[in-house]
């Protein structure tokens, strides 16, 4: 990816949802949610303290994580869904 987050942004690509159900009803695109698990791609440097100096984000490229189901932006990069969001968006790490 020739594209580098800045400071304490992120780039996830979101995971594929659920086409089946349990019961094994196949459920249509336009019917499915969003899924709210991604996988990190690329991290920025950190952000910066009080003082300049830089913290270094908790997470790192290849991490699969949970988010908001409204948090980031959507962007296309070389033909490929991302979202870009902030480090504090993320809720955890599976």
């Amino acid at each position: 990816m020739k594209f580098r987050p800045l400071h304490d942004r992120v780039v996830v690509k979101r995971l594929d949802g659920e086409e089946k159900t349990a019961s094994g009803i196949i459920i249509p695109d336009s019917a499915q949610e969003k899924p709210m698990q991604g996988k990190i791609i690329a991290v920025g440097n950190g952000a910066r303290d009080d003082s300049g100096k830089i913290m270094p984000l908790d997470v790192k490229a290849g991490d699969t994580v949970l988010f908001g189901k409204w948090s980031g932006t959507e962007v296309k990069i070389d033909n490929e869904d991302y979202l870009i969001m902030k480090e504090s968006d993320i809720m955890g790490v599976l």
